[in-house]
């Protein structure tokens, strides 16, 4: 076998240099996994408080009009949707801190 080895790694060179490489290596595929889960667990938090959100205003009954009851709507949903997502990233991380 070449003194290139496979897939970057040396295998005829020095075995601290294939330990630092191999070492490297994995820490460049943790930080791949964690930011993958940072993404999934941003989604999913979003993706739920807008299923929150959307929940508690079809509860609402509005009174008036169109345009009275899209700004109502509006309203409500300036003061849930901020709630439902400090909500959900609260429980979320908490329930990562027990694992």
């Amino acid at each position: 076998m070449d003194e290139e080895g496979f897939g970057g790694f040396s295998f005829g060179g020095n075995p601290e240099d294939l330990m630092r490489s191999l070492r490297e290596f994995a820490e460049q595929q943790a930080e791949s996994v964690a930011e993958a889960q940072r993404e999934q667990f941003a989604t999913l938090t979003l993706s739920t408080a807008v299923d929150l959100t959307s929940a508690a205003l079809k509860r609402m009954q509005v009174p008036g009009g169109p345009d009275e009851q899209a700004i109502a709507l509006r309203d409500a949903m300036r003061l849930l949707f901020p709630e439902a997502v400090a909500l959900v990233s609260a429980a979320r991380q908490g329930f990562m801190r027990e694992r």
